[in-house]
């Protein structure tokens, strides 16, 4: 039986303000974006008219509305399980099959991971042949879309219970320090998946190969070697087959270190262009920002597993969801549940340090091609190519935006490249 204390009203109210600070964010960017973006800014006059502008505008509401309904129907649905009596009800009938802990909690976080999965399946289709299609981006066929879907599922299911069994048996044969060696663990197989992902998982989805303009890979090589790097770590991504989206990005560790190009990317950019996007690469490569990143994570890790250790026996926990003694499994998934909220809210630290990665990536990218033009050009680029909101909110920016908003990006630039 659930029950109402003040673990559960902290926990209600929490959750109720995360759910309206999203609507708030959400509704002021729209509105942010009907007053001020009717007007093309002055830097992307050259790229962008009043008829991209408005298209612009389509696409950023439309993408904006869907997130938030879906976001909002998958946490109506995980507070009804908490709720409902639903995890009471799951536990009993694990136990009474006469599961083991280790087993019956992944049997527990298989069933749920499966019912999260049945439902995102519907939004994931409306996004991707409805929202994405309407405005000319995606590519993908429903028989490539069920081959990714069969493929992230099984990969999940794989490394993710691989994961959860090791964590389970420390938490029940670990001791008194199980959260230090349950840390290590978590930790050591975040290393291993960002060293195998360039390597095994993503080319179970992509196709990657080298660059096939053999002038543009002269270039490439002479740009990595101002810096020493070896050009056999740029790969081409036949991301074309799914999505018109343009992009790049760094992946990788040690021996398994790569910048990869999309191929739609390298279509639509002049060569000039691909190689400042390679160079912004570089500098998160040069800067050590994936090193600093993990470090950051690591270091916040660690906290939250001490946190859940001394959560993991509070008895009010599990009597306020409706358990009367205390469950591993249970224990993890009830406190993963009751701090989400709080993860919420430490979203804007998270985002201002990403957003400092890219300008200190985006000044190695002016230094190394002596000049911040083409970084600029690229940036106008990826903004028309990707329909990009060119006005969003300053307070949804500081809130969410990963890189800084595109407008004062490029005006940073142009500042220091005027020595300003």
């Amino acid at each position: 039986m659930i029950q109402l204390n003040f673990l559960l009203i902290v926990f209600l109210a929490m959750f109720l303000l995360r759910s309206w600070t999203q609507l708030f964010l959400n509704r002021l960017n729209i509105s942010y974006l009907r007053q001020q973006g009717i007007t093309v800014p002055e830097l992307f006059k050259d790229i962008v008219d009043q008829e991209k502008l408005k298209t612009i505008s389509n696409y950023t509401v439309d993408s904006i509305r869907f997130t938030m309904i879906a976001t909002l129907v998958n946490q109506g649905l995980s507070l009804a399980i908490l709720l409902s009596g639903f995890l009471a009800w799951l536990e009993r009938n694990i136990h009474q099959r006469g599961c083991g802990m280790i087993i019956g909690g992944l049997v527990f976080f298989a069933i749920l991971s499966i019912l999260a999965n049945l439902l995102h399946i519907p939004f994931n289709l409306y996004e991707t042949f409805v929202v994405e299609e309407r405005y000319g981006f995606n590519t993908k066929t429903f028989k490539i879309w069920l081959s990714d879907l069969v493929k992230s599922m099984a990969i999940f299911g794989v490394l993710g219970g691989l994961l959860l069994w090791l964590l389970l048996t420390l938490v029940i044969h670990g001791g008194d320090v199980w959260w230090v060696w349950a840390w290590m663990v978590v930790g050591g197989f975040e290393l291993l998946l960002l060293w195998l992902f360039p390597l095994v998982i993503a080319p179970l989805f992509n196709r990657f190969e080298p660059i096939e303009n053999k002038l543009l890979e002269q270039h490439i090589g002479a740009l990595m070697g101002k810096v020493g790097l070896r050009v056999k770590g740029v790969f081409k991504m036949d991301a074309g087959k799914r999505s018109k989206h343009t992009n790049a990005y760094f992946t990788g560790i040690g021996r398994s270190k790569r910048i990869v190009l999309f191929d739609t990317l390298l279509g639509s950019h002049t060569e000039e262009e691909v190689l400042a996007v390679l160079a912004h690469e570089v500098g998160h490569w040069k800067k050590k920002h994936v090193l600093k990143q993990l470090i950051l994570v690591e270091t916040f890790s660690l906290i939250v597993f001490y946190g859940v250790a001394k959560l993991l026996g509070w008895s009010l926990v599990y009597q306020t969801f409706g358990f009367q003694e205390p469950i591993s499994y249970i224990g993890l998934f009830l406190i993963g549940a009751l701090l989400s909220p709080l993860g919420y809210f430490a979203q804007p630290l998270e985002s201002a340090i990403s957003r400092k990665f890219e300008r200190e990536a985006d000044d190695f990218a002016k230094e190394l091609m002596n000049t911040g033009e083409p970084i600029r050009r690229a940036l106008k680029r990826l903004a028309a190519d990707n329909l990009a909101n060119l006005t969003p909110h300053p307070l949804y920016a500081w809130f969410y935006y990963s890189h800084p908003p595109l407008v004062d990006r490029i005006s940073r630039l142009d500042f220091r490249e005027q020595g300003v």
